[in-house]
């Protein structure tokens, strides 16, 4: 194996073409020189200088090894720079985890913002549901996830964003040209494509909280709140959504507000595992702490 010592002196011979030049830009003296030159080549195993009177030239295996010989001196130069980055969490990597619905409003702004707060941090995304993402990062798989409650109480959370609660109905909807808020009693027997009671378990939840839904006017159960907006503008039934689904700009659904307890009921969470020794986490939730991205993007 050879030494970076030995790569800075063939770099200089290479340069110069000369080692007298070489030695006297290394501040060292020729034989000890030569001797690196020639240790480094025997490493390789290929003559990599030609040298006779009239002076030294490269080999064509030398000219190659050239230019990787100046790309490991540089990895060399920087690495320690990049290490005290990457410990000081200015750079790095940061596997975050998503889903689909945080895709339609949350995500972008998020990404939008990390990319200008912390531009060398690289985010690896992955789109899970929030159970799925729990699991992720009580195994080390993922650093942080923006997922819906309730989580594990190992794992640290922190609200991120609220949206209000929506009934989203097709076009020709009896319900279509109403002037205020949808009650509880306005869509009491109307057919409803509703959320899966395990896999979107908690919309699931947060509708019937919302609203007293009889089942015998569930016509479809899904889990995902775009295959449900799809299925509502096909004329199936009403469903509940987040707000956020009208940015998705579906043809032939018009979203209407609904009147709830709490006048922004949806709720996403960022969640991490408290022991993460991943630099990178603590920056990044304080360059997403006190910020709204639904307001402040």
């Amino acid at each position: 194996m050879f030494s970076l010592e030995q790569l800075r002196g063939f770099v200089a011979v290479a340069e110069e073409l000369h080692f007298g030049r070489a030695a006297e830009r290394l501040a060292m003296t020729q034989p000890p020189l030569s001797r690196q030159v020639m240790k480094l080549e025997r490493a390789v195993g290929v003559r990599l200088l030609e040298r006779d009177n009239r002076g030294v030239e490269l080999t064509a295996a030398g000219a190659a090894f050239l230019e990787e010989a100046r790309r490991l001196l540089r990895l060399a130069e920087t690495a320690p720079d990049r290490a005290r980055q990457i410990a000081a969490g200015a750079t790095g990597t940061l596997r975050m985890g998503f889903t689909a619905a945080s895709a339609y409003a949350v995500l972008p702004p998020v990404l939008r913002h990390l990319r200008r707060e912390l531009p060398d941090v690289e985010l690896d995304l992955e789109e899970r549901v929030s159970r799925e993402q729990v699991a992720a990062l009580l195994g080390g798989e993922m650093d942080l996830g923006m997922g819906r409650p309730p989580f594990d109480p190992a794992l640290a959370s922190r609200l991120l964003a609220r949206e209000a609660l929506c009934v989203a109905v097709d076009e020709e909807h009896e319900l279509a040209g109403l002037d205020r808020p949808v009650e509880a009693e306005d869509v009491r027997g109307l057919p409803v494509v509703m959320h899966d009671p395990v896999a979107a378990r908690y919309f699931h939840e947060l509708v019937v909280r919302s609203v007293d839904v009889d089942p015998r006017a569930v016509v479809h159960t899904v889990s995902q709140v775009l295959t449900m907006t799809l299925l509502v503008s096909a004329g199936m039934g009403l469903a509940f959504v987040p707000a956020s689904v009208g940015r998705l700009g579906i043809e032939g659904v018009r979203l209407l507000p609904l009147r709830t307890s709490t006048p922004e009921p949806v709720e996403l969470h960022l969640l991490w595992d408290r022991h993460s020794r991943n630099p990178a986490l603590p920056r990044v939730l304080h360059a997403l702490e006190d910020w709204h991205p639904l307001v402040d993007d």
